[in-house]
């Protein structure tokens, strides 16, 4: 909320990338693309730009050995590590910097020797999805309107009205495995929203990148959730694509010159 353009009414592209089953990069920002006045401000521009000033210089003042002896530090003074704990303290970076420069705030606890009582991996991987979410949304509204696509975004529920005619909600399934190894994702169709199309994407092993893609049609959707396996039949894997080159082509027009 900070550091997000989008309260001072930018909207910002292309802020991070990836290509198909490799790690997600965060662009520079020489490669971001701004819209400026693209909504109405929350926040005067003078106030985000202290704050984000703030934010920058707290993440860019510690090294990585730096930030792990602040760490260890605040684990021998408090006894236990969480969010909460670390950001309550005012001489260190916030939990936000830890997760951000190791991935995680577990990997950072395992690296100054602290084990939580409880498992929160499963937390850790669902903040980070619902993180993404937001940036797979805005990637797809790229793509329609790459290929010359109008796309209506609603603000509250992320459902995308494609040029007026049909609509579609993004889903992302969270990869899990099983005790024998096998890999399954559990997929919630958004039936409220009575998308015309549900956009699932499905993560890879570590749930960091999307792995593949599913555009499910409602009129073929008959429950409300689906539990998918590595290989699922042709009544669902036709529906698979590796990318979403398919789903952007249902958004190109045609000319009736090019038609015909």
């Amino acid at each position: 909320m900070l550091t997000n353009p989008k309260y001072v009414g930018d909207n910002v592209y292309n802020r991070v990338s990836n290509k198909l089953k490799q790690r997600r990069v965060v662009n520079p920002p020489g490669l971001w693309v701004v819209a400026k006045g693209a909504f109405e401000p929350v926040v005067a521009s003078d106030v985000f730009e202290k704050a984000r000033a703030i934010v920058e210089d707290r993440s860019r003042r510690y090294d990585d050995a730096e930030l792990l002896e602040l760490l260890a530090r605040l684990l021998e003074a408090a006894g236990a590590l969480s969010s909460l704990v670390i950001d309550e303290r005012e001489d260190m970076p916030s939990s936000s910097v830890y997760r951000r420069r190791f991935g995680s705030l577990l990997r950072a606890y395992r690296l100054v020797g602290y084990t939580p009582d409880r498992d929160y991996r499963y937390l850790e991987e669902n903040r980070r999805l619902r993180a993404l979410h937001p940036e797979v949304v805005g990637s797809v509204v790229e793509g329609l309107e790459r290929v010359g696509g109008t796309v209506d975004r609603d603000p509250a529920t992320d459902l995308l009205g494609v040029n007026g005619e049909f609509t579609a909600s993004i889903v992302i399934a969270r990869h899990r495995s099983t005790a024998a190894g096998s890999s399954r994702w559990r997929l919630r169709l958004d039936a409220g929203l009575a998308p015309d199309f549900t956009v699932a994407v499905r993560m890879n092993p570590g749930n960091e990148t999307p792995l593949d893609y599913y555009v499910l049609p409602s009129i073929d959707m008959t429950e409300p959730r689906l539990r998918l396996a590595e290989r699922n039949g042709f009544s669902l894997d036709g529906y698979r694509f590796d990318d979403l080159d398919f789903f952007y082509s249902l958004a190109k027009r045609a000319s009736f010159t090019e038609a015909a």
